[in-house]
């Protein structure tokens, strides 16, 4: 008779440490408490899900609902609990805090702007914006990849396809660089840039409203206000609170691909050979098929959005009461050996592929085919363009920003031989 070998201690969640590489303990977790109830920075008890099964039932099951109205907090709680949008209530209706019918009213007037005919459209505008930002430093042969690239590259790129005037984007990127640095609750600096940000946009809504004769605007903005004056019943502030999701949602989350998926491949150069090779034969098969694995492998999301359970239910086992939070734990998921092959390691080949990177069910990723452009124009033309970019620092110096919903590096500092520009030097700012 052998003794059982002994259950390694629980894992410590929401630590630096923890941000750093937060895989062991999802692992841990997976193994003994995979629906698991924790009490989160904030203070609110939530449920993690990390099997992939249990996460992908999760995902689409329309008792989980998205509205924060079902919280079940106590009255002294009330607007302490940490959870987005409570405070906001302008803010409040847009695709990731409602349900049906009204998120399937919002999401069919937006997803004609993610079309994969309008994204390929984009496509030649994506890359006139990488180059112009590799220029910035090309010729230094150094730079910081996170603030000179993958934190500005989605920035205009959303801001063109909302239909922001190209002088105002840079005070676009102000706004937004004070969330994504100091993000984690509607105070100081980030309370600013919030409101300087939400007036912009009802004042934009506004002007284009004025100006609407013009049918030649076809942004994203000019849409929801034709939408809105032929009978869609989208109010201002829906108009407003959707421009601002979309901004929000659709720039730091492809930060954190670009900036996770880099490091990734410099952290497995036989990786990156392999695809610096299949680009330079002009095959960009593993390009598709290795950005889904960089998703998969170290995505940008780490937990997905606010859940909230209108009734009791069960999630892989366990009982889930009426009022409770649910966030469903992607990276864990996407780890999941149960689903996955020797899911710790990186395998741009990777064919059976599902992950849950961008979501599953009615809230799948609304903006995943640009935010794939996105990503696969800028390692593409950062592999060619500098093709001995290597780290400038020891990976342990590397610092991540710890959140509870993204998870991304604060910097990415690399090295590389300078490199000749290619575009003019009249594009958008990049300091």
């Amino acid at each position: 008779m052998h003794d059982k070998p002994p259950v390694s201690p629980e894992p410590e969640l929401f630590t630096w440490e923890f941000a750093s590489d937060p895989y062991p303990a999802y692992a841990w977790l997976r193994e003994h408490a995979p629906v698991t109830k924790r009490r989160l920075p904030s203070g609110v008890e939530a449920w993690l899900v990390t099997r992939y099964a249990d996460a992908r039932q999760a995902l689409a099951d329309q008792r989980l609902s998205k509205n924060p109205a079902h919280h079940d907090e106590p009255a002294h709680a009330k607007g302490k609990t940490g959870i987005p949008g409570e405070r906001k209530a302008e803010l409040m209706t847009h695709l990731l805090n409602i349900d049906p019918p009204d998120h399937t009213r919002l999401r069919r007037l937006v997803s004609k702007a993610f079309t994969p005919r309008r994204v390929a459209e984009f496509e030649s505008r994506v890359q006139e914006l990488t180059d112009q930002l590799i220029d910035g430093f090309a010729e230094r042969g150094e730079a910081d990849l996170i603030h000179e690239f993958a934190f500005p590259l989605p920035i205009y790129a959303i801001c063109d396809m909302l239909g922001v005037p190209r002088e105002d984007q840079d005070d676009f990127r102000d706004w937004a660089g004070m969330m994504i640095r100091h993000g984690g609750g509607p105070r100081g600096g980030v309370a600013r840039s919030v409101k300087k940000m939400r007036g912009y946009l009802a004042e934009l809504i506004h002007r284009k409203r004025e100006s609407l004769a013009d049918e030649g605007d076809d942004d994203l903005i000019s849409g929801l206000i034709r939408a809105s004056d032929h009978g869609e019943h989208l109010t201002e502030n829906e108009a407003a609170a959707m421009a601002f999701i979309l901004l929000f949602a659709g720039f730091e989350t492809t930060v954190n691909l670009i900036g996770n998926g880099t490091y990734a491949l410099l952290d497995h150069p036989e990786q990156r050979q392999l695809l610096q090779r299949s680009l330079a034969a002009g095959d960009t098969a593993l390009l598709a098929t290795g950005l889904e694995e960089l998703l998969r492998y170290d995505g940008p999301v780490e937990l997905a959005t606010w859940r909230f359970a209108t009734e009791a239910l069960r999630i892989g086992g366990q009982d889930i009461a009426a009022g409770d939070p649910v966030l469903v734990v992607l990276a864990a998921a996407d780890r999941d050996p149960a689903r996955f092959a020797d899911p710790d390691r990186l395998d741009l080949a990777r064919r059976d592929n599902q992950h849950l990177g961008y979501g599953h069910g009615i809230h799948y990723c609304l903006g995943a085919p640009l935010a794939r452009l996105e990503g696969q124009t800028a390692l593409a033309t950062l592999l060619r363009r500098l093709p001995d970019l290597q780290l400038a620092v020891a990976p342990e110096e590397l610092r991540w920003r710890g959140g509870l919903i993204m998870r991304g590096l604060r910097t990415l500092p690399v090295r590389f031989t300078p490199a000749p520009r290619v575009t003019r030097a009249d594009g958008p700012s990049t300091m």
